[in-house]
């Protein structure tokens, strides 16, 4: 086989899907499941932290931001349904990748999706830490200073080890912890996980269902009158200024929708855990489709009450939600906000952590990483050293880094998989017309082809340069591990069960 052809090596559908019978993790998750997975991932950090600099971006507008992201988010979702129920295999956009387009754009994907779920779950510990941090102050206990959140101080550039100001950096501590306790939560089993994250879905839901409500006593249609302060902003290639970066504000729906779109992240998380489900064919077109949809009602509501209640240009960055109640003076009402807030970083963390560990899982499956990470656990059914290993890195990462300004690379890395997701429905709806298909795209070829574009238009539009350079530059690296190991260890003929202690069953 040359070069080329084992650069673009595809595995075989017929062969995941018989895959996907296997029985090596437990299959305990339902379609409700995976609707709170998808919630616990897409509501909390998101909402909590980016609506108040969306009004500040694009005014009442906002609204259309976020309707534009969850329209992007829909024709993606669309085709993930069709894929995660075709082919019920952990892995995500991965696995699809690698079915439709090749070794290559697999591991291309796989290592975007780092971005989407490893990378995001830290600033969310982080806006854990601050929020817990000030239920504490309000107890009267305060961390000591160099444990109050990551701050490492440096007089030169990074690699200069010599020039970081240790005496005067301070480390997340509470964040770190957080991260490690939840994946001490993974690694017990994902039955116990799911309970847990259907419950911080309840609390966080019923928060923001608690400040819509009140917030209506609040709204004066006059807030709305000049709706779109900004207009679509700087509609140019890489003119977007939504950087995660509190010296800089984003304007414009554009700008503002790219920048909200983070909001969204996480609804795919519940096709991470398709081989974990009872019925996949069903369970997951519904889980995707159903976490969405329910996301996207209360995104649209919580920005129409605030922007209702507050007159936009004066809605804070930090706390709106809080802020915009206070005419009320109902303390208990802020407290179920701040309770929100708790929750809602628990379970987008929670539902991340999970996610990056099965896409971790699959691609060692696939020996793209070595074969001991995908090793399940005889008793408790879940891949341990994975969950393990993503939890630790995830905890230096809170503990040391302030990733605020990296966010915006869990955008561009998840419209990337967005895109080729929806190419893979195309590309398989013309060479395997005759596989099964339990759930169909609508309107194919427009509806796959409106999520590549809406995708690309918000990644090219909406974000800037500088993102572009630290994905280009990320993934170089990522390209390196490749072809030192996965390019030659894997094999797509060769896809299947690891090697498991003897006596490892399936618990129904």
């Amino acid at each position: 086989m040359s070069f080329a052809q084992r650069l673009f090596a595809t595995s075989s559908v017929d062969k995941l899907r018989e895959l996907s019978k296997g029985k090596i993790l437990r299959r305990a998750l339902s379609g409700k499941d995976l609707i709170a997975i998808g919630l616990g991932t897409m509501i909390g950090g998101g909402i909590f932290t980016t609506i108040g600099t969306g009004v500040k971006g694009a005014g009442p507008a906002v609204i259309i931001s976020y309707l534009l992201a969850g329209v992007t988010s829909f024709f993606a979702a669309l085709c993930y349904a069709e894929l995660g129920a075709m082919v019920p295999v952990a892995g995500s956009a991965y696995t699809y990748a690698y079915a439709t387009m090749g070794k290559l754009f697999a591991w291309i994907i796989g290592f975007a999706l780092i971005f989407e779920y490893g990378i995001s779950a830290a600033p969310v510990a982080q806006q854990f830490s601050a929020a817990f941090q000030d239920v504490l102050k309000a107890a009267g206990v305060q961390l000591p200073y160099w444990a109050q959140q990551s701050n490492l101080i440096m007089h030169g550039a990074w690699w200069q080890l010599g020039l970081y100001d240790f005496a005067h950096s301070q480390v997340d501590l509470v964040g770190a912890l957080f991260v490690l306790a939840l994946s001490v939560l993974l690694s017990i089993g994902i039955r116990e996980s799911a309970t847990t994250n259907n419950i911080f879905v309840v609390l966080k839901i019923s928060a923001l269902l608690v400040f819509i409500v009140a917030g209506i006593f609040l709204f004066h249609a006059g807030n709305l009158q000049h709706f779109n302060p900004f207009g679509w902003g700087k509609l140019s290639p890489f003119g977007g200024s939504a950087d995660y970066n509190s010296t800089v504000q984003p304007y414009g729906i554009i700008a503002i929708a790219a920048y909200v779109f983070f909001s969204y992240i996480g609804f795919d998380t519940a096709t991470t855990t398709a081989e974990e489900c009872k019925n996949p064919q069903r369970d997951v077109p519904f889980g995707v489709l159903g976490a969405l949809g329910i996301g996207t009602l209360i995104y649209c509501a919580t920005a129409i009450v605030l922007v209702g209640a507050v007159p936009w240009n004066k809605v804070p960055i930090k706390d709106p939600l809080v802020f915009a109640l206070a005419p009320l003076h109902l303390p208990f009402v802020s407290g179920i906000i701040i309770m929100g807030v708790l929750a809602g970083t628990t379970s987008v963390a929670l539902s991340s952590l999970l996610g990056q560990s099965r896409i971790f899982y699959v691609m060692a499956r696939d020996k793209m990483l070595p074969p001991i990470v995908a090793k399940v656990h005889p008793r408790f059914k879940t891949p341990l050293n994975t969950t393990m290993f993503t939890g630790v890195i995830v905890a230096l990462l809170t503990l040391f880094v302030p990733l605020n300004q990296l966010l915006n690379l869990v955008n561009i890395g998840t419209l990337i998989a967005f895109t080729v997701v929806c190419a893979g429905v195309l590309y398989l709806r013309h060479r395997k017309p005759d596989i099964p298909r339990t759930f169909r795209v609508p309107f194919v070829p427009l509806f796959p082809i409106l999520g590549i574009v809406f995708s690309l238009f918000l990644a090219v539009f909406g974000l800037s340069r500088t993102t572009w350079e630290w994905f280009a530059g990320a993934l170089v690296i990522g390209l390196v591990f490749f072809f030192a190991y996965g390019f030659r260890k894997s094999n797509p003929d060769e896809i299947g069960p690891v090697a498991e202690p003897e006596g490892l069953q399936m618990v129904d």
